[in-house]
Order: structure tokens, then C-alpha cells, then sequence
């Protein structure tokens, strides 16, 4: 990839430009998913994992008398002083632990599946529900880069996926989110997939795009893909010829029984 005079973003300023991409893609989901189950006004709301801190905002909006707390291992895009209802907690989601029934709705956005044991958060975020509180949870789950829909595809994906593996992410954990949402006693248990890969829509293509013009060139050093194989694909996104569908969204959600 070739580079201009312009001077390339800093680490920072290159997560903050990617949270802005990631929410603007997945945000208007969630929202509507959330938006569904009419959250009373003084709802207490946890969400694990906030990153850059849209939803927590936007939560703080809708329960003028509840209150927000969002937890991330990293909370240096996050602030507190949006709003009065809003707290901000850094800290590993895995080690956290709260009182049950804490919480009237809780929330966790790819997080399960970068975790080592995200069947036991699942479990402690149950209970952490209070009676009739929501546990919605998305999470991305990757198909087999070998079936992808051109061969510089899989050679991308393939190189991507790996990164998942170094970290010991398990991007096949979503698939299993209703049916243990079920297991663990929560009932209306509801999902909805979505399609994600290049050519899924214009917000989907941009933050492949610039994902991999930020952060791609780690799959060039190991020698997982070439810079040519690297640049074909970006090249590609919006053709026709080169949709596919690489990953699912899986959103799942359901609510502790009252009684």
C-alpha cells in the first residue's frame, strides 16, 4: 500500500478513529434490539465492555432516574461527565463480581468470545439480573475462511482468524448464546443474525477497510499474507464481484423471570 505525505495517525488516534466506524456499523441494532425492552426510567443498567462508550451514553438518555455503569479493561475513551447517571469503571470483566439482582439490564458487546472462560461470565451476569431484567448479548461468529468467495478472500480471513487464535479468542462461541441464554434460566430468549463481509453495506465495507489499512500490517510482518494480497482485498469491497459473507452477528437476549 502505498503511503502519502499526510502523517499517519497515532495508536490512539487510530482506536478512536475505529470505535467511531465500529459504532456507527453495529449501534443502530443494539439500539433497536434495547429499544424493544421498554427499560422503566429508573433502570439500573451494566454495560461490560463499553469501549468508546456509545451505548453507555445513550442508556444514561433513556433512564433519567436509573443509572449507567460501564466497565472496561481500557476506559481512556470513556467520560464519566456525559452525563450524571453515567459511572465508569476500569477493570478486567472476568474478575468482576456484583451482588445479584444489581442490575435491571445488562449489556455485553463482543466481549464472550475474546474471553478464556466466557461460559462463566454468562452464568454471573444471570445472576447479577434482577427479577424481569434483560441480558442482551452480541457477539460475531466467523465462518471457515476456505469457503470464502474469492481466494485472496481466504487468504485474508484466514490471516485475520489467526490473530483470534494467538489470543485465544473463540470466534465460534456466539453460535451457542440462545440456546445458553436458555440453559441458564433466563425465558423469551429471542435472536436476531445479521450477514457481515465485504459488500454487506457501505458502513460494513469502511470499517474493513479501515481496520485494515490501521491495523493490517501486523498479517504482512508475520507472514500471514502479502502487502499485494492485502491491498487487492481492500481494493475490492465494493465490488460485486468480491461480496461475501464472512462472519454472522449474533444477537441474543433474554430476560430473568419475575418470579
Amino acid at each position: 500500500m502505498t503511503h502519502t505525505s499526510q502523517e499517519e495517525p497515532t495508536m490512539d488516534q487510530s482506536e478512536a478513529i475505529l470505535s467511531k466506524l465500529w459504532e456507527r456499523n453495529y449501534d443502530p441494532l443494539t439500539c433497536e434490539i434495547i429499544d424493544r425492552l421498554a427499560l422503566r426510567p429508573d433502570a439500573r443498567c451494566l454495560d461490560l465492555g463499553a469501549g468508546a462508550g456509545s451505548m453507555a451514553y445513550r442508556l444514561a438518555e433513556q433512564v433519567p432516574e436509573g443509572s449507567v455503569l460501564a466497565v472496561d479493561v481500557d476506559t481512556s475513551l470513556l467520560d464519566a461527565s456525559r452525563s450524571p447517571r453515567l459511572m465508569v469503571r476500569q477493570a478486567d470483566v472476568e474478575e468482576e463480581d456484583f451482588a445479584p439482582g444489581s442490575f435491571d439490564l445488562i449489556l455485553a458487546r463482543a466481549v464472550l468470545s475474546v474471553l478464556r472462560a466466557p461460559d462463566e461470565l454468562l452464568a454471573r451476569a444471570v445472576r447479577w439480573l434482577a427479577p424481569g431484567g434483560w441480558l442482551v448479548v452480541e457477539d460475531f461468529y466467523f465462518l471457515p475462511a476456505e469457503d470464502a468467495a474469492t481466494p485472496v478472500g481466504r487468504a485474508v480471513i484466514e490471516a485475520y482468524l489467526r490473530t483470534f487464535d494467538l489470543h485465544g479468542a473463540d470466534m465460534r462461541f456466539a453460535r451457542r448464546l440462545p440456546a445458553r441464554l436458555a440453559q441458564l434460566g433466563l425465558a423469551r430468549v429471542d435472536l436476531h443474525l445479521r450477514p457481515l463481509g465485504p459488500g454487506q453495506g457501505e458502513y460494513e465495507n469502511e470499517l474493513i477497510r479501515r481496520r485494515l489499512e490501521l491495523q493490517g500490517q501486523p498479517l504482512v510482518d508475520n507472514g500471514w499474507v502479502s502487502a499485494e494480497q492485502l491491498g487487492e482485498f481492500i481494493a475490492g469491497l465494493d465490488r460485486p464481484e468480491a461480496r461475501d459473507v464472512t462472519t454472522l452477528l449474533f444477537s441474543a437476549w433474554g430476560q430473568r423471570p419475575a418470579t
